[in-house]
């Protein structure tokens, strides 16, 4: 038998407890969502206007790469949208 004094310590900044990982989660669902509905509000604000072959100018184009952000319970990786202007006089510009 073998006794040992020897603790793990975490990492400065990171936490495994339960309640740390359900404020994250709960944190990024809320960005989530208040990204989608700033999109969805950008997109019905171009929603009448037509490219010249009557297509939508702007519409949704998958995501962008995951990235995290720092809040103040730690790093949270986000999502965001990405949308594109299909238009030639606007040289087809991505935003997001």
């Amino acid at each position: 038998m073998t006794d040992t004094n020897v603790f793990q310590l975490s990492q400065p900044g990171t936490f495994s407890d339960p309640l740390t990982e359900v404020l994250r989660n709960g944190a990024r669902a809320v960005l989530a969502q208040a990204v989608e509905a700033e999109v969805s509000s950008l997109l019905s604000c171009y929603a009448d206007e037509l490219t010249d072959d009557g297509r939508r100018r702007l519409v949704r184009h998958g995501h962008l790469p995951e990235r995290e952000i720092m809040t103040g319970i730690g790093a949270i990786a986000v999502r965001c949208p990405r949308v594109r202007d299909p238009s030639e006089s606007l040289g087809r510009r991505q935003y997001g």
